[in-house]
């Protein structure tokens, strides 16, 4: 009786832990982190997607883009004008420059330096003129597409009695340091920003959290590492240029342009071929159906 016993209480065991592995092993599957490879793909898919939506769509999403980055500026200022002048005020201050950022990012709207490496990707992977010529279109509707966004808000901002007359301080302090920094160190701060911003687009596959402390920690680190980026800084840019305190060629030449190409070389050549570095022979040869080689 006791051996039977014993060999009913193996038996319940045994299925007891085939029951155990399998939950388990389907949990090892749902836990573990997605692989480059994974990340890479997903990120492509989305890039080919983008690259076939109708241009109406681009340009509507793109101008939202422009004018709601703007509460990058506004909540920066607003966290400039009340907190107490501390050092660690600078810190908390560019939390602020966060809030714009995640309304457009998890808004799912067009932002410029998102796509230089979102719709990068399936130009690397197919290489071929049509994949090119689609992202030099889509790059151009939304990036003018932005830029109108920004004037708008920048226009916005120089209304009389749309904020408080310490507000309008903060933003002509902000604006003023923004696009003062002179050509070359305009161009060099924009890599770190693109850089940050494609880190973004990699990282938020594999966000189960819906992304929002991804995106709120790299882009306080491009406001308070003093980095320079194109679209938000273009409400800066815009700003000073309703007021008249800013030249169209100075905007031009010592800011947007630096800028610009600052963001697109940290986005693209730097962060977006090594991502693709180091997925290409897999990517090529393959490493099996999950791509966990």
């Amino acid at each position: 009786m006791s051996k039977s016993k014993a060999g009913v209480r193996i038996r319940e065991g045994e299925g007891v832990r085939g029951e155990t592995s399998s939950d388990e092993e389907e949990s090892v599957h749902e836990a573990t982190r997605l692989s480059a490879r994974l990340i890479y793909e997903v990120i492509r898919r989305y890039g080919e997607q983008e690259l076939l939506r109708p241009l109406n769509s681009l340009i509507w999403s793109g101008v939202a883009a422009g004018i709601l980055i703007s509460f990058s500026v506004v909540g920066e200022a607003v966290l400039r004008t009340y907190l107490p002048d501390s050092p660690p005020s600078f810190l908390i201050e560019n939390a602020g420059y966060s809030l714009g950022f995640v309304i457009v990012i998890l808004g799912r709207m067009q932002l410029f330096t998102e796509n230089t490496i979102t719709t990068v990707l399936p130009v690397v992977a197919n290489r071929d003129l049509r994949s090119l010529i689609a992202m030099l279109r889509l790059w151009s509707v939304v990036l003018t597409a932005n830029i109108v966004g920004t004037l708008a808000a920048g226009y916005f901002l120089t209304i009389d009695g749309a904020f408080d007359p310490q507000l309008q301080v903060a933003f002509l302090e902000l604006s003023h340091h923004a696009t003062g920094m002179g050509t070359w160190q305009s161009f060099l701060r924009a890599i770190p920003a693109g850089v940050l911003v494609a880190s973004i687009v990699w990282m938020m596959p594999s966000e189960k959290g819906g992304g929002f402390v991804i995106i709120f920690a790299f882009t306080w680190l491009i406001a308070a590492g003093d980095f320079t980026h194109i679209i938000a800084g273009s409400v800066e840019m815009a700003y000073l240029l309703w007021l008249g305190e800013l030249g169209a060629s100075a905007a031009l030449l010592d800011f947007f342009l630096p800028v610009l190409f600052g963001n697109i070389i940290g986005g693209t050549v730097i962060f977006t071929m090594l991502a693709w570095g180091q997925v290409k022979n897999e990517v090529v040869h393959g490493t099996g159906e999950d791509g966990r080689g």
